[in-house]
């Protein structure tokens, strides 16, 4: 998911367009990562966002 999202933000810094929500899912995946979670499907958002 963050090579993806990395594709969208950087694509959004070269047309200037605003994606806030995008950047926002990405420091949540950061997250994510920070505990481990490299593998962790998007569930892991919800687990993430309720502890």
């Amino acid at each position: 998911m963050r090579k993806d999202l990395s594709i969208v933000l950087d694509e959004a810094r070269r047309n200037g367009a605003r994606v806030p929500v995008a950047s926002l899912v990405d420091q949540f995946y950061a997250a994510v990562q920070a505990c481990g979670g490299n593998r962790w499907d998007t569930s892991s958002l919800i687990k993430l966002l309720r502890d």
